[in-house]
């Protein structure tokens, strides 16, 4: 590990935060990145260098919550450990293909043999990385893994007169653009890919809220306040419904092809 530790303090100081602010423009396209590692010390020096090189990225520290966030979430790449304390990278990556998942993975471990990396290629990794490695390396290959990768993200969701593009994070209103910050326009993708179901709070904050955040019910009931206000009609109904006791669901009504 000092080799990338020592790599990294060598870099200027800046105050890059794991999460990224909303693009200031349509055209400005920000890539997802999924990082899946338990040592968190590691995990902190990657993301902060690829959130200074202007990616959107999400840490996690177990398989089972990699898998949490391969199952409700799209990505452009993901940045796999092969060796986690729950669910290993080998079975995630084999999972997550045998689901249909297309989005590229680079996987990394401290293990450089050639049996290694070929059990590693098989199970449907795209790139393969060992440790220690020099974060420059590891920019160039997220950034060809993103180059290369399928364009899950294409699809723009339509609820009624509400259009989400999780590509290039924007919000749309009878087509006018909504801005939203980062978390209100997560939940509100959350939901909208879920248009059927009713979630409790804590479900939405463990799906939605970052792991690394201080998330709380008031959290949540905030952001829902400040989503009802920059896309709800004064005298309609919410696009987020309320069901007392239970927990909240998309209300828009879902477009049909004519």
């Amino acid at each position: 590990m000092i080799h990338y530790i020592v790599w990294y303090i060598r870099r200027p100081p800046h105050k890059a935060r794991i999460e990224l602010a909303m693009p200031s423009s349509d055209s400005e396209q920000v890539s997802k990145i999924l990082l899946i590692e338990d040592d968190k010390s590691l995990s902190r020096v990657v993301a902060e260098v690829l959130v200074s090189n202007h990616f959107d990225v999400e840490c996690v520290h177990t398989g089972s919550d990699g898998m949490d966030r391969l199952k409700f979430y799209q990505f452009d790449a993901v940045i796999l450990d092969l060796d986690l304390p729950d669910i290993g990278g080998i079975e995630i990556c084999s999972r997550f293909r045998s689901g249909g998942g297309t989005t590229p993975i680079l996987m990394l471990t401290g293990k450089d043999g050639i049996a290694d990396k070929e059990l590693g290629l098989n199970s449907g990794a795209d790139d393969y990385l060992c440790k220690p490695f020099d974060m420059r390396e590891l920019l160039a290959r997220v950034r060809a893994a993103v180059r290369r990768g399928t364009p899950v993200l294409s699809n723009v969701l339509q609820a009624g007169d509400l259009a989400l593009d999780p590509t290039r994070f924007v919000v749309k209103k009878n087509g006018e653009t909504v801005n939203m910050s980062r978390t209100d326009f997560a939940l509100l993708e959350f939901l909208m890919r879920h248009p059927d179901r009713t979630f409790t709070a804590e479900q939405l904050l463990d799906r939605v809220w970052p792991s690394s955040s201080d998330s709380t019910v008031d959290s949540l009931r905030s952001s829902i306040r400040r989503i009802r206000k920059a896309v709800d009609q004064p005298s309609g109904e919410s696009c987020i419904r309320n069901i007392y006791g239970v927990g909240y669901c998309l209300n828009a009504p879902q477009t049909t092809d004519e």
